[in-house]
């Protein structure tokens, strides 16, 4: 059996979001998520299949990661192949010496499946665990409360304020109207929408984008920001609810969600929107 690592190229993108898709289940460890990648195609197609890694055994994926940031490794595995020690010590041979073309020398992080292997072995190797992050997921088997705000689907038209609510609703953004179109031309948004919250005033007040694996599947909220200027008037907890509900009529089982556990506001929003805290995850550092 051999062990291949590689790039997909842009016109290979739609095989390693395929995979992503079918690894998604409910009960699953939190892990890389087809949107995930289609949040990082806001920076077109070509910029995302350069930050993709491929992992193949005789042709067969089983492990993806996305390069989401400087030195940063968002690394996930198929179901039945986590606990496979070849693919594991593949992957930390690969994530450790800079000249595979994975991850840079100096400090690093690397998010993997909590209970996969390769974390043991990283630990050996003098990877400690980072800050803890906190997964949410709401139950999508039955309806959801109605949002009490009104909620509407972003079109193009709409993009330069999506864009401004997402500039204003996170520090340091640079999204752009530029950014959402890449985004929704990007293969994972088939099954994606964007939704704005806005007052009474007809201000658009939050945004959130929601991404779907496929029926049957966990969908997921990536991102979630409510703008600076109109926080704890309850946007947050409407906007979360109206994504919640989006995501269970494009077919989702449940929508998760993950986000610091330092982040105690986002965490309460979460929650009073009826998504439930499951167990925290860590990534992987390694010091400079």
């Amino acid at each position: 059996m051999s062990m291949t690592l590689g790039k997909p190229g842009a016109d290979g993108l739609s095989e390693a979001v395929g995979e992503l898709r079918e690894w998604q289940h409910d009960g699953a460890p939190m892990q890389l998520h087809p949107g995930d990648l289609g949040w990082f195609w806001r920076s077109g197609a070509d910029a995302t299949a350069s930050a993709v890694r491929t992992w193949r055994r005789d042709g067969r994926i089983l492990a993806i990661g996305l390069l989401d940031g400087p030195g940063l490794l968002r690394l996930t595995i198929a179901p039945d192949a986590q606990r496979d020690e070849e693919l594991a010590r593949q992957l930390v041979e690969d994530v450790t010496e800079p000249e595979r073309g994975v991850l840079p020398g100096g400090k690093a992080y690397i998010e993997a499946p909590m209970g996969a292997l390769v974390h043991d072995l990283l630990s050996e190797d003098g990877w400690n665990l980072d800050e803890p992050w906190r997964p949410l997921r709401c139950d999508l088997t039955e309806p959801v409360k109605e949002s009490d705000v009104r909620i509407e689907v972003v079109g193009p038209e709409q993009a330069h304020v999506f864009a401004a609510v997402h500039r204003a609703a996170f520090d340091g953004s640079r999204f752009t109207d530029e950014h959402w179109h890449a985004m929704a031309a990007g293969l994972p948004y088939t099954d994606a929408r964007s939704l704005m919250a806005y007052n009474d005033q007809r201000d658009a007040v939050a945004a959130v984008t929601v991404w779907s694996a496929g029926p049957g599947r966990p969908g997921l909220l990536e991102p979630m920001g409510v703008h600076r200027e109109h926080r704890r008037l309850g946007y947050g907890e409407a906007i979360t609810v109206a994504a919640a509900a989006a995501l269970r009529e494009l077919g989702s089982s449940s929508a998760i969600v993950c986000t610091p556990s330092s982040n105690t506001g986002a965490v309460a929003t979460y929650a009073s929107a009826g998504f439930q805290p499951r167990p925290e995850v860590r990534d992987r550092c390694r010091d400079a």
